[in-house]
């Protein structure tokens, strides 16, 4: 009686343990030198609602930036604490707005 409790048990366990998501794993950075800076896109997502619209995290010259949105239409960028930036060559928005359009 008391084994086959204990394989219940370990079975249950079992099921439990296949059932439950897997985190998915990280992949790799992608990284590419722009305007001689080494530019990084660690994490990025377009935008449902608008399109021309990404949220993305990177690193220029190894220094992680936070979150930010790119508004590619504007070419402007929102950062974490609600300020708009345009575009400049310091700073990777062309970059960034060019990543899903050259992957056509």
């Amino acid at each position: 009686m008391f084994n086959i409790m204990r394989i219940y048990i370990l079975m249950l366990v079992f099921i439990i343990l296949l059932t439950l998501p897997f985190p998915a794993y990280a992949s790799k950075p992608i990284c590419r030198k722009y305007h001689h800076q080494k530019i990084c896109i660690i994490n990025i997502k377009r935008s449902a609602k608008n399109y021309w619209e990404y949220r993305a995290e990177i690193s220029i010259n190894d220094k992680l930036q936070s979150l930010e949105i790119y508004n590619c239409r504007n070419q402007t960028k929102e950062q974490i604490d609600g300020t708009t930036v345009p575009f400049t060559h310091e700073n990777a928005g062309l970059f960034v707005c060019s990543f899903f359009h050259n992957s056509k």
